[in-house]
């Protein structure tokens, strides 16, 4: 098949739906804020490729936003999306203004034992916690940056993107202009997009002067206090999307279709970060989904396609909390609404851009079932394509080998048992899940023969446990060393590869493909 030419931003505009729902945003967030970074940049007269930088940069201000969720869904009592939401409001200039504005808003709701307990792990951890996430989001947001092939500039920008203008910011305290020119045109772009849309233009060119050459570059502040109410008005005569592609810089970056698959391969690892549980999950199930395709005798784009589905099937996980992904007990109404409604969310995301609508439905339906019991449309058998139903009995037969809050992972014969039940029972397509089981017994690891970066077999070991948020004394009872020896492989490891945070080690894990 001939290499078809894809503009770049056209993906990532429509990806970066995935980190508004992280974030706890509205839809098109992100794009906005891309707008008026670029705008901005446009009226200060920077040149084609400064200009090109604060559009990346702005665009995937949040990419790293998962790798922080299972830390802060611990500190927070299970809503992760909230922390991440309530404190990007927040400045954080005093004490008072983190406990007014960041910790009472995230405990105004439960029971008061849970409340205060909340507020209690706050009070004592907030503060280590928020700093060790916030470092670990630069970290991953860099590496997202490298894997879809931005420039070194837009890595460097994304790392800083928790500095300050007066230096009181993470993760290397840098200030002034020695913080990355994108990411102060970001900063300024993204917390006027998200007060415009609190309280309008008006609260937007407030926030924007009260933390002028505090949080953010007073030459930039100034010039979206003088321009930003026109600026806001342009965009919202548009339809967002359309606009934030129309506005990346010439020369426009074009993508091909293995590139394609990079990307999709990066989303997956970064959506699949947001909990330990489904570390490589969403890579497991496209290759299950592509081999049982073979099976059955589709044809090599139809197999392709299926693949691609697999990869960004889950993408509307990330906003979902952990709190209720990680519940050992039955969901609540309102909980189980919010796990019904990700497959849509997937699925709006996909279908927003004209390159990834062609996966857009099948990823929507990888919680369907045969029988009309699954979700989220509660779909007939008549109503599933192929495609949809190959992609269910994947993502249920790999889910099952993974373990999960409320039990073990099955073996891989327990598994083959229970997705069979299923087939019977009328609920899974029978051809689908013959096929899958057939493509599960040919899988190979894929831990490469040479192990990367000088590790060990010992540090990929240590590296796989540290991955799933487990302590040292915890990886040491399981590894039969100490916790301080643990301690010095975990150093290694880290040097080894460039990261210091477990996040960052987890995402380089699901790229070289060390956990399975």
């Amino acid at each position: 098949m001939a290499a078809v030419k894809l503009r770049l931003a056209d993906l990532l505009a429509s990806l970066s739906l995935v980190s508004d729902l992280g974030m706890g945003y509205q839809p098109e967030q992100a794009l906005e804020s891309c707008l008026i970074a670029s705008a901005l940049a446009g009226e200060m007269g920077l040149d084609e490729s400064d200009r090109r930088d604060v559009y990346y940069t702005t665009l995937l201000a949040h990419v790293g936003c998962t790798a922080g969720a299972h830390e802060q869904a611990i500190l927070v009592g299970g809503d992760d999306v909230s922390f991440r939401g309530i404190g990007s409001r927040v400045a954080y200039g005093t004490q008072r203004e983190a406990f007014t504005d960041f910790m009472l808003p995230l405990t105004s709701e439960g029971s008061m034992f849970a409340r205060a307990r909340t507020l209690a792990r706050l009070l004592t951890k907030g503060e280590r916690v928020a700093g060790e996430t916030n470092r670990a989001t630069c970290e991953v947001a860099a590496r997202m940056g490298r894997r879809l092939g931005l420039p070194e500039t837009v890595q460097q920008a994304l790392y800083e993107m928790f500095e300050r203008w007066d230096g009181k910011g993470l993760p290397r305290k840098l200030a002034g202009d020695d913080i990355s020119l994108p990411i102060r045109f970001s900063l300024v772009a993204s917390q006027a997009a998200l007060f415009n849309r609190i309280g309008g233009a008006e609260r937007a060119c407030q926030v924007i002067r009260d933390r002028a050459g505090q949080a953010f570059d007073p030459a930039i502040a100034d010039a979206f206090i003088r321009c930003g109410p026109a600026i806001l008005n342009r965009i919202a005569a548009r339809d967002v999307w359309e606009a934030a592609v129309s506005a990346e810089p010439h020369p426009h970056r074009l993508a091909s279709d293995g590139d394609l698959e990079r990307i999709a391969r990066a989303f997956a690892d970064a959506v699949d970060l947001k909990s330990p549980f489904t570390h490589q999950h969403s890579v497991e199930v496209s290759m299950l989904a592509e081999g049982a395709a073979c099976e059955m005798g589709l044809s090599s784009s139809t197999a392709r396609t299926i693949r691609l589905a697999g990869l960004f099937h889950d993408l509307g996980r990330v906003g979902v909390p952990n709190g209720i992904w990680h519940k050992p007990g039955s969901l609540s109404i309102s909980e189980w609404e919010q796990v019904r409604l990700h497959p849509y969310h997937s699925e709006r995301i996909l279908a927003r851009s004209p390159v990834l609508t062609e996966f857009a439905s099948i990823a929507g339906a990888h919680h369907e079932r045969n029988d009309g019991s699954g979700y989220y449309r509660r779909l007939p058998a008549t109503a599933i394509s192929v495609e949809g139903r190959i992609l269910a009995a994947a993502d249920a037969y790999q889910a099952m080998t993974q373990e999960r809050s409320h039990r073990p992972a099955m073996s891989d014969e327990q598994a083959a048992g229970l997705l069979a039940t299923e087939a019977e029972a009328g609920r899974l397509d029978t051809d689908a899940v013959r096929a899958v089981l057939a493509a599960a017994g040919q899988r190979v690891d894929a831990v490469p023969l040479e192990r990367p970066d000088g590790l060990t077999d010992r540090e990929i070991e240590v590296l796989r446990l540290a991955s799933h948020g487990l302590t040292n004394r915890e990886m040491g009872d399981q590894l039969s060393i100490s916790p301080k020896t643990v301690g010095h492989h975990v150093q290694h490891i880290y040097d080894k590869i460039g990261v210091s945070t477990r996040a960052a080690a987890a995402l380089y894990a699901m790229e070289h493909n060390l956990l399975q």
